[in-house]
């Protein structure tokens, strides 16, 4: 890589330090670090494309074989991701053109990485492009398996600790996950004109986008929240096995996941459910206190 697309790479793998949950903490081991890093950085860039939220300049467009003015063209630059990434998976080929992809092609060979959980995320992203909104919790879920679930399968393909039980509770973990932050996230969301709060669920506690769109919440929007937060909690219950089903710094690096979706949860409620003035987020401290209570659970 060049200076110059080495250094657009780490701008967009700088943003791991702004996300939620941990992407790569310092206590896991440098082979794992790269790899969840390079993981990292493809999940960013798809959801950078997927969002708008590129750099401007029309770089990623012309990375990836499209003239720079397609770069507010999601859809053709979804399907030129796409293409490159298969090219990730392609060895009689040249290679991605990416940078990140480029990064991306090493962990998909030492890990034996397959295809399915980085399409996943690109369908994701193509999914945002035509559906704002989601009339059921199935619905949802569907969407989670799409946006979420994948990084928990990649997690574990990394560490190779994948078997079928252990995937059934990573989903969990991870749409749960999902869950907080699309609850986090509300007003954000609104004005890119998403919502992920379920239509048979707005009905039921009788919200409508306009009361979504204030700047604080009434009483049916926090009773509301609460039972989406609920919905996350029993998800991450149900996934939270996972943490005391593997060993050493794997067993941390999936408490500091879970911790972190439960310190997320607590904000919610530490805000009276109120999340509109702006994503409540846990502390350090509190993310802290949650992953050490569960390891102590699971221990």
């Amino acid at each position: 890589m060049t200076a110059g697309t080495d250094a657009h790479a780490r701008a967009v793998l700088d943003k791991a330090a702004h996300e939620n949950f941990p992407v790569a903490p310092f206590f896991v081991p440098h082979a794992w670090r790269a790899d969840l890093m390079a993981v990292y950085g493809y999940a960013r860039l798809v959801d950078d494309i997927g969002d708008g939220d590129l750099a401007p300049g029309g770089r990623d467009a012309e990375l990836l074989g499209l003239d720079r003015e397609q770069s507010d063209d999601r859809p053709a630059m979804l399907d030129a991701f796409e293409a490159d990434l298969r090219r990730v998976f392609d060895s009689s080929g040249t290679g991605p053109r990416h940078p990140l992809l480029i990064r991306l092609r090493p962990t998909v060979r030492r890990c034996g990485l397959t295809p399915e959980p980085f399409l996943g995320l690109i369908e994701a992203n193509r999914q945002d492009q035509r559906v704002s909104r989601y009339a059921t919790y199935e619905e949802l879920l569907a969407y989670c398996e799409l946006s979420a679930n994948p990084v928990g399968r990649l997690v574990l393909g990394i560490t190779g600790t994948a078997s079928p039980e252990r995937i059934r509770r990573s989903d969990a973990v991870c749409t749960a996950l999902q869950i907080v932050e699309h609850l986090q996230d509300v007003a954000e969301d609104l004005g890119r004109d998403r919502v992920y709060l379920p239509a048979e669920d707005m009905q039921r506690f009788r919200v409508t986008e306009s009361d979504l769109a204030r700047p604080t919440a009434g009483a049916s929007v926090r009773a509301l929240v609460a039972y989406e937060a609920e919905r996350a909690r029993t998800l991450l219950n149900e996934g939270t096995p996972l943490v005391g089903s593997v060993h050493g710094r794997l067993k941390l690096l999936l408490a500091g996941f879970v911790g972190g979706g439960r310190a997320a949860l607590k904000a919610v409620a530490a805000a009276g459910h109120d999340v509109l003035p702006g994503p409540p987020k846990p502390t350090k401290l509190s993310v802290l206190r949650e992953v050490g209570a569960t390891l102590r659970r699971e221990g």
